[in-house]
């Protein structure tokens, strides 16, 4: 297996891709790391001799700010539009990336390419829920597609369950749209059309909508909702879990020697929180309905979040997932 790596992406970068990198490639000895970027700057982070890290030289790179297509066909030379060329030409399995989002939703889309069949890719990621042990729930469409039609929600409701089969071994998945409401008529034009192409679906275990208030209720193995509803739910998770981590580090300073005390004697229950809170623990996002796994972490990624995401990439590349996707599209297409 070998990743292609955009070691200039990021806020931080190369330091955290390349600590994560280093880490990674040293857990995981049948995983070759390609990072593609500034040579020198990569190799003053490099500690260690690893035979399966290689490094693609290149001065470009696409800036946080830069426009996402313009930049993907202008700037050929860029460390992630070479790393992406790469997992076209199949000369690496996957893409990792923690720069420019949009960047990279069009790399992934325009130059590793959709399946066959998908009309428009999703950005999917998994948290953390609360109902049972190490429960996991997939949301999909994060932000890929702002403006979403029902047949891209049906498709996204396929692959996210194809996905929770696979690779979290999740037998016969729960899927859900989300909605303002758990009644079937409930919802705008798109949800109710999409509600009616998903209870058809032959393909996944439908149980129908499913409300934001219970997101960490582990109300589904896969919830599915338009690109521009999901990007505001992400955001409002990580600013709700950045108000409750603040506050209590506020309350624990101001609340004299008894609450200090706590705190300590509470240190791995908080820590064990801040952690739940956090998606990025167990990984990036991943552009589904492309030809291969195209991971995405935050620009503000640390090493840790680095080492996770390729780790869920080597998990995705033995599942094979993305392989059995295109099988399936496919075999509908030629119906």
């Amino acid at each position: 297996m070998r990743i292609a790596i955009d070691a200039m992406g990021g806020d931080d970068a190369p330091k955290v891709v390349v600590q994560g990198v280093e880490r990674a490639a040293e857990s995981f000895p049948d995983t070759t790391m390609v990072m593609y970027g500034e040579e020198n700057q990569i190799q003053q982070y490099l500690t260690k001799s690893l035979s399966n890290i290689k490094i693609v030289h290149t001065d470009e790179k696409i800036e946080g700010d830069d426009d996402p297509v313009r930049a993907i066909r202008r700037k050929k030379s860029a460390s992630m539009v070479l790393a992406a060329k790469s997992v076209k030409d199949k000369e690496n399995d996957a893409l990792f990336s923690a720069g420019n989002t949009g960047a990279l939703l069009a790399a992934g889309t325009l130059i590793v390419g959709r399946i066959r069949g998908i009309d428009r890719p999703g950005l999917m990621a998994t948290m953390v829920t609360i109902n049972e042990l190490d429960g996991k729930m997939l949301l999909l469409d994060l932000g890929a597609n702002a403006d979403t039609k029902p047949i891209n929600l049906n498709q996204y409701a396929t692959i996210g369950s194809f996905y929770a089969e696979h690779v979290h071994k999740i037998k016969n998945p729960r899927v859900a749209l989300l909605n303002n409401g758990t009644e079937d008529n409930k919802g705008n034009k798109l949800t109710k059309e999409a509600f009616e192409l998903l209870e058809t679906n032959d393909q996944i275990n439908f149980i129908g909508n499913r409300e934001a208030r219970d997101l960490f209720n582990g109300i589904a193995d896969v919830l599915v909702m338009d690109g521009f509803t999901g990007n505001a739910v992400l955001k409002s998770m990580e600013g709700t879990a950045n108000t409750i981590l603040t506050t209590l580090k506020n309350e624990i300073k101001e609340g004299g020697l008894k609450a200090k005390l706590g705190a300590l004697l509470l240190k791995n229950t908080l820590l064990s929180l801040g952690d739940s809170l956090d998606y990025s623990k167990l990984g990036g996002a991943i552009l589904l309905g492309v030809q291969a796994p195209v991971l995405k972490t935050h620009g503000s990624t640390d090493s840790e979040a680095v080492y996770q995401t390729l780790k869920q990439t080597r998990e995705i590349l033995q599942s094979k997932v993305v392989e059995d996707t295109v099988k399936y599209f496919e075999k509908i297409n030629n119906e």
